[in-house]
Parts: C-alpha cells; sequence; structure tokens
C-alpha cells in the first residue's frame, strides 16, 4: 500500500480536526456541511471513492487534493487467548505494529507511535534498528480504524506502549489524542487512554499543562541509576530523581494516578532488596501518592538474551511490594504464543 510520493504534497485529511476539515472544504469551494459527512467516512476506514454520498465532483477534487494515511495488514496473528498481533505497511512501505486485546470491560488496542525506536532500552525489541521516523496523527488513529474493520469490533481503549517513545513524537500524539477523543471522531474517552513513556521529563512536564485527563506510565524498570542506566539509556540524561520529581509534579498538576512499570529481568533487578528498594524510592520521591506498579516478566527477545523471572520470583517480588503497602500487579501476558511483544514481528521483517 504505497502511496505515490506526490501524495506527501497533498493534504494529510486524517489529521484534520472538523474545523480544519471545514475550513479546508471551503477552499475546495464546498459547503462547511461536507466536512461532517467526510469525517464519517473516514473513521470507517474508506477511501474518497467509497464516499458515495459526496458529489463525484467534490470525491474528485479531494482526490486530487488531499490524501488518507492508511495502515495495511501486512501480517496478521491470532493468539490462542483471542489476542492480534497486526503488522501493519504505511503509505512508504515503513512496518510498525499494533496489538488488539479482549478484557472483560471491552476492547483495548496498543498502537505504536513512531517507526522505529531512539530510546535504545536494552531489554526492548522496537530499538533494534532505530528510529526510522515519526508517525503522523493520522497514522496512530489508522491502526485503530484499521483493527476495528478487520475486527468488527469496536475499540473502547487505547494504550500508546508500541514502538516508539510517544513523548518524543510530541505535537502529532498530542494531536492524534485530540482528535481520538473528539465526539465527532472515534470519541474514545480520554480516561481509556494510556500513554507510556520511558521517562522524557519535559514531555512529562508540557503534558500535564494540555489538560487531558488520560492514564501516564511510566518506564521505571529499575529503582536506582546505575542498574536503570545500563537498562534504558534515557536515564544518563534525568535520573530516577528527576523523573520522579517530574511524576510527582504532575500528580499535583492534573490528580490523576500514574502507574510505574516495571519490567522484571532475572538476576539483573527481580530480587527482594531490589523490590525493596523500589519500595523505598517511591517512598522517597512521590510520598502522598497513590502507588501503582505494573510487573512485568521481560519478553525474551533473541538479540536481548534477557530472561524473565520465573513465577515464584514474580509473586515474591508483588507480596514485598505490597508489604510495604504499594498496589501490585502483574501484567497479564496475552498473546505469548505470537510474539505480541512489539517491535518482534517489524525486526524480523527487516533481517
Amino acid at each position: 500500500m504505497r502511496h505515490e510520493e506526490s501524495n506527501m504534497d497533498k493534504a494529510d485529511i486524517l489529521s484534520m480536526t472538523k474545523a480544519e476539515l471545514c475550513d479546508f472544504i471551503l477552499t475546495l469551494g464546498e459547503p462547511k456541511f461536507r466536512a461532517a459527512q467526510i469525517m464519517e467516512w473516514l473513521i470507517r476506514g474508506a477511501d474518497f471513492s467509497e464516499m458515495k454520498n459526496l458529489p463525484k465532483t467534490l470525491r474528485e477534487k479531494l482526490d486530487k487534493t488531499a490524501f488518507i494515511a492508511g495502515a495495511a495488514v501486512s501480517r496478521r496473528l491470532v493468539s490462542a487467548d483471542g489476542t492480534i498481533k497486526y503488522l501493519f505497511e504505511l503509505y512508504d512501505g515503513e512496518k510498525i505494529e499494533s496489538v488488539f486485546m479482549r478484557y472483560k470491560h471491552g476492547n483495548t488496542l496498543c498502537i505504536s507511535t513512531e517507526a522505529g525506536c531512539p530510546m535504545g532500552c536494552a531489554f526492548c525489541a522496537s530499538t533494534l534498528r532505530g528510529l526510522s521516523r515519526r508517525l503522523l496523527p493520522s497514522e496512530m488513529l489508522a491502526q485503530i480504524i484499521a483493527a476495528e474493520k478487520d475486527t468488527g469490533e469496536r475499540i473502547s481503549g487505547v494504550v500508546l506502549m508500541g514502538i516508539g517513545e510517544p513523548l518524543d513524537n510530541y505535537d502529532n500524539v498530542i494531536k492524534f489524542l485530540r482528535l481520538v477523543g473528539s465526539p465527532d471522531g472515534l470519541n474514545i474517552g480520554y480516561r481509556h487512554i494510556s500513554l507510556s513513556t520511558c521517562g522524557l521529563v519535559d514531555g512529562i512536564r508540557r503534558l500535564a499543562e494540555e489538560n487531558l485527563p488520560i492514564t501516564l506510565s511510566i518506564s521505571l524498570h529499575a529503582a536506582d541509576d546505575k542498574t536503570r542506566s545500563s537498562l534504558m539509556p534515557v536515564n544518563k540524561r534525568w535520573n530516577i530523581a528527576e523523573l520522579l520529581a517530574a511524576c510527582r509534579d504532575y500528580f499535583e498538576k492534573t490528580g490523576r494516578r500514574i502507574s510505574f512499570e516495571y519490567t522484571l529481568v532475572r538476576g539483573k533487578n527481580d530480587g527482594r532488596q531490589d523490590a525493596e528498594k523500589l519500595a523505598d524510592t517511591l517512598y522517597r520521591y512521590c510520598a502522598g501518592m497513590p502507588l501503582h506498579v505494573n510487573l512485568i516478566p521481560v519478553n525474551p527477545v533473541h538479540e536481548r538474551g534477557f530472561q524473565p523471572s520465573d513465577r515464584q520470583g514474580v509473586r515474591e517480588f508483588a507480596a514485598a511490594l505490597e508489604a510495604r503497602r504499594i498496589t501490585a500487579t502483574v501484567r497479564r501476558r496475552l498473546g505469548s504464543d505470537i510474539d505480541a511483544s512489539c517491535g518482534q514481528l517489524r525486526a524480523g521483517e527487516k533481517e
């Protein structure tokens, strides 16, 4: 699904708000009410030729002046637990991944925000070949639209935890969030949207001013700077003290609970002493905040060599946190039989 290069000189219509689309329609000499009709088609994954309630002349104008960013299914893997892993191809041939997950409360899609990732986290497949480019707001929306079209099911929750660092693509991600939550668009409630960051402190502080009641997840993964820096190069730019100070300020500004993600790597950060150190660190910098830690046994990635903690070790780590009155949950390993860890399919395609 490759667009001609000339398409990049056209208007990115799926990245437009309703007001922006109204203004664009006016430049084509068409009445404003056409914008609402077009938006209805866009969120259904239609191309211009399928917009049958538009005059043919308008469809021809749109085809000449605008393009619809799409996500074509390149591979589709279905897990025994119902999880679906998508490898999508974008207009320029770049590949990204999304994961469709079914829960009792509704369907959630984990989406990518970049093609590749520049952060270099040692345990993550997404960073293996660095960053190719940042995604447009429309390309983030396109993942949701394509998954809904493929499954025939409504997606009511979104997690920005796929390939890429959302706050590294800040402006496009914020535009996406405003579009995906708009009643004129997909109308997914902000309280059902989570954004995960490896710890870009400047982005966290900007996000606190956006007045978006989303859930912020912090990829912490270690309780001391030496260990965290060995796993996550971003810690050399903003250490744990700076990161958690920004988290505290975010909570005080927004009143929104922050979830701390902690990937358990056998022999690296998963001992009882590590759990105690984590509790001490969180209480030192985040006292008075509701503390929730999401424990994630690392997904083995061939190129990385890390192994997950055993089940007993995970239980003991969680129990140690609970004993310190820190809520600890263990993430369900959905799609483990289909390499649902983000970046694995894309890395395989590049080999």
